[in-house]
């Protein structure tokens, strides 16, 4: 049986930082846990409804990246 995923579970949310800490220029996200900058400096301010949401978001995001072609093909000038 597999355990809920961290935002339908009930109690205090946990970060989604796994550690790799690089954010994709193409995307606004973090390579690692996929949040935006703005999002990671309010983590810690955030309620758990709030850390929920950004939760919801991070399916989405994990798809939209495993869809882009290798390289990112974003333009960083």
């Amino acid at each position: 049986m597999n355990a809920p995923a961290p935002h339908a579970a009930p109690g205090p949310m946990p970060s989604p930082c796994v550690n790799i800490c690089r954010m994709d220029p193409a995307t606004g996200w973090c390579e690692g846990c996929l949040r935006t900058l703005p999002e990671i400096a309010a983590w810690g301010g955030l309620s758990d409804a709030d850390k929920r949401a950004v939760w919801a978001l991070l399916p989405a995001r994990r798809e939209a990246r495993a869809r882009r072609p290798a390289g990112g093909g974003g333009d960083a000038a």
